[in-house]
């Protein structure tokens, strides 16, 4: 088992740790591809990084795109139910290009929190 750390954004650090989000979305590049059932993730706010909390991964979801998965599991555990679906596709594209989404893949990491 083991410990990975990521960073979100504000509004994604709170939906999570108030137990909205409960995938986190990223590309499946070389550092998520080695991420395993059981691993702990510990996720920082940035942009201080000065709050933290743990989670336990329960399930990896693989596809193409993110609108895929999104279109699979819905926005209100991918993020909240107050963001739309094109509202969060647009602001993970921001981050991850459809280039590199065609390049990796992307990952969703289906957490709970510890």
């Amino acid at each position: 088992m083991n410990t990975f750390t990521m960073k979100l954004q504000p509004n994604h650090f709170y939906y999570m740790k108030n137990g909205t989000k409960r995938i986190e979305l990223r590309l499946n590049d070389e550092k998520r591809s080695k991420i395993c059932i059981g691993d702990k993730i510990i996720f920082y706010k940035e942009p201080l990084l000065d709050e933290s909390f743990e989670t336990t991964v329960i399930k990896l979801l693989k596809y193409n795109t993110f609108e895929e998965l999104i279109n699979e599991y819905g926005t209100k555990i991918c993020a909240d139910k107050t963001i739309t679906k094109q509202d969060l596709l647009n602001e993970l594209e921001k981050f991850y290009p459809k280039e590199k989404q065609s390049k990796y893949g992307v990952l969703g990491i289906m957490i709970s929190l510890n």
